[in-house]
C-alpha cells in the first residue's frame, strides 16, 4: 500500500506548554517569543487539559469576552476576560489528535471543532506534539518532482511491478498525466485510484493502452 502521511509526520514535537498557574504576562511572552498561535496547558503528569490561544490573550487585553460566545456561559466568558493564569484563561475540555491519524481525519477534526490546532497525545494521554492547520497543509503542498517520484517509485514499480518505461509520468501543478501501456485494461482504474491516493495529487489524466496497442484506454482527466 501507499504510505499516507500521518499527523505524526507533520506535527511539531517540541511543544511550548503552560501550567494552570502560569501567569498571564508569561503566557503572552511565550506566545510572542516563540511565534505560536496557541499553547496547551498540561497537568503534573503531562496530560493536556486545556489550550490558551493568542485570541484568548487579545480578548483578555481588551477586557471583553468572546463576541461569538464560544466560551460557554456568560459567566465563564467574562471570567476568561479577567483571567490572571492559564488555568482561568484556557479553553477546556481540550480536543486532541493521535499521531497515527491520517491528514484528512485531522483536518476534519479541526473543521468540526472550529479550532486551529490540536494537541497530539499518545496511548496514555500524554502530550507528544501539536498539529496545526499549516502543518496539515504541508501534506498537500508538494513539488511536482516529489509527486512524480512517488508515482513512479511506489505506484508503478513497487505496487504494480511495471517495468521502467512502460508508463511515463508528467506532473504539472499537482496534475498527473500518465501515458503508455499496462498489461491488462482492468489495471487502468487501479492505476488511477493509486495515483489519486498520492498526497498532493489534484487530478489524474490517463492515456493508457492495454497491452502494447495504440488504443487509448482513457483520455478524460479524472479530478479528485
Amino acid at each position: 500500500m501507499l504510505h499516507r502521511r500521518t499527523v505524526g509526520d507533520v506535527m511539531t514535537e517540541e511543544v511550548i506548554t503552560l501550567r494552570t498557574d502560569t501567569p498571564f504576562h508569561e503566557i503572552a511572552s511565550l506566545l510572542d517569543a516563540n511565534d505560536i498561535a496557541a499553547a496547551p496547558v498540561t497537568d503534573d503528569e503531562g496530560v493536556p487539559i486545556g489550550v490558551v490561544s493568542a485570541s484568548d490573550v487579545l480578548r483578555h487585553e481588551t477586557g471583553m469576552p468572546d463576541p461569538q460566545a464560544q466560551d460557554g456561559t456568560d459567566e465563564r466568558a467574562w471570567g476568561k476576560a479577567r483571567a490572571r493564569t492559564a488555568g482561568a484563561l484556557m479553553s477546556s475540555p481540550v480536543f486532541t489528535a493521535r499521531a497515527d491519524w491520517t491528514i484528512p481525519r485531522a483536518a476534519r477534526e479541526l473543521h468540526r471543532r472550529h479550532v486551529k490546532q490540536l494537541p497530539v497525545v499518545g496511548d496514555h494521554g500524554l502530550l507528544t506534539g501539536i498539529v496545526s492547520r499549516s502543518d496539515l497543509l504541508t501534506a498537500f503542498i508538494r513539488s511536482d518532482v516529489e509527486i512524480r517520484a512517488e508515482v513512479e517509485r511506489d505506484v508503478l514499480r513497487r505496487i504494480l511491478s511495471l517495468e521502467e518505461g512502460t508508463v511515463t509520468v508528467e506532473v504539472r501543478d499537482g496534475a498527473v498525466t500518465l501515458r503508455g501501456h499496462v498489461p491488462e485494461s482492468r489495471l487502468v482504474p487501479v492505476v488511477v485510484g493509486l495515483c489519486q491516493g498520492v498526497d498532493g495529487v489534484v487530478a489524474v489524466d490517463v492515456h493508457l493502452a492495454a497491452g502494447r496497442s495504440e488504443h487509448v484506454a482513457s483520455s478524460d482527466p479524472l479530478h479528485l
